[in-house]
């Protein structure tokens, strides 16, 4: 019964009971699904790079492979590594502009609490999207109220689908070549993923998902914006 939930066929979205047959001499049959009659997962037998370009693509076949056809549960350790990143590219930048040759500058430039401070930040504001994207479809989608199993998908969704802060690496390790423009193309690519990631899990139209983003996103702003007059405030509180 579990397996009948959880395969889907790429091309249709319809269930499947198994995704191949395993035969004598270790041969393998791909079913194929009664609905389309197209093999219900092809990509078992393709290479993981394939894979990963056709995500890259945001291919819908794709998505259905990894979230439903695998047991790819490295979503929080691949949203901790992107947080991580995010978070030192802010301190980074935060003294960026402080050069200087003394030792005592050195020791306050590695002030612990500063990095923790902005990883809590961009902890905050990944949740904040993240409710406010599963706020929105739960309210929207009828069919998502009082089914949690439901939801944890979503939410499993939008944080492998966040993969695309991996390009984050690169402008952390040449920290001094970066530009906004490049951080919002990877924060639009980020986005589209997300979109398409809601797309093929509640096989709905691409205007709600863009909608269920655009909300979430909005509900990260307010989230910063909210962090940062409480940081102001706190510093005129300190400085008077």
């Amino acid at each position: 019964m579990g397996k009948e939930a959880f395969y889907r066929c790429v091309e249709c979205n319809e269930k499947a009971a198994e995704l191949h047959r395993d035969y004598s001499n270790g041969i393998l049959k791909i079913t194929i699904c009664e609905s389309c009659q197209k093999p219900v997962d092809k990509y078992i037998e393709y290479d993981p790079v394939i894979i990963f370009i056709d995500a890259i693509l945001c291919k819908a076949q794709a998505f259905r492979h990894i979230l439903f056809n695998t047991s790819l549960n490295i979503h929080w350790k691949l949203c901790v590594f992107c947080l991580l990143c995010e978070a030192y590219l802010r301190w980074s930048a935060l003294h960026g502009s402080e050069q200087s040759s003394d030792p005592a500058d050195i020791i306050r430039y590695t002030k612990e609490w500063e990095f923790y401070g902005k990883f809590g930040l961009a902890a905050l504001e990944l949740a904040a999207f993240c409710s406010g994207v599963l706020s929105f479809l739960w309210l929207w989608e009828s069919r998502l109220q009082g089914r949690s199993g439901e939801l944890d998908l979503l939410l499993r969704a939008l944080l492998l689908s966040c993969y695309g802060k991996v390009l984050l690496i690169p402008t952390v390790i040449w920290e001094h070549d970066y530009s906004p423009l490049c951080l919002g193309l990877i924060k639009l690519f980020v986005l589209t993923s997300n979109s398409q990631a809601i797309r093929v899990v509640l096989n709905c139209s691409r205007r709600l998902s863009l909608v269920a983003v655009c909300f979430g996103l909005l509900s990260e702003t307010l989230t910063t914006q909210t962090c940062r007059k409480l940081q102001w405030s706190i510093q005129d509180m300190w400085t008077s």
